[in-house]
């Protein structure tokens, strides 16, 4: 099994950016899922994926995204992905789901990107309906 480890930096009240490393598989992707659920209950909601030290993603991988992403939108927030290995860009290009999942070159771009959105009062209260979304 390889290394996988996922770094939060919380980079504003309602932004947190997760560095992700290592193979995104069956293994592995349930942490990431649980992570980034945890980081939108929180009250981050907007989340950027730093996906640069990602060195395989299998489809249950594939499936976290969009599970992270479906709970992200419930609380009027984002995920956006940064620094996407070519694999998985040919199979969101592929798919079609890059057209949901915007990709920034790099993590630094992602966060200049950030456009702060004004705060939404309930926003968190959706978070938990998240535990089930796929």
């Amino acid at each position: 099994m390889t290394d996988f480890s996922l770094t939060a930096q919380h980079t504003d009240g309602d932004l947190a950016l997760v560095h992700v490393a290592g193979e995104l598989d069956m293994a592995t992707a349930p942490r990431l899922r649980a992570q980034a659920l945890a980081l939108i209950e929180e009250g981050h909601r907007h989340l950027i994926l730093d996906l640069s030290a990602v060195t395989f993603c299998d489809s249950t991988g594939f499936s976290a995204l969009i599970g992270i992403y479906r709970c992200a939108k419930t609380t009027d927030g984002t995920l956006v992905l940064a620094a996407v290995p070519d694999r998985l860009e040919r199979l969101l290009d592929l798919t079609g789901l890059s057209t949901l999942l915007p990709a920034h070159p790099t993590a630094a771009h992602a966060l200049v990107a950030h456009t702060p959105s004004p705060d939404t009062a309930n926003s968190s209260d959706n978070a938990s309906t998240c535990g089930n979304a796929v």
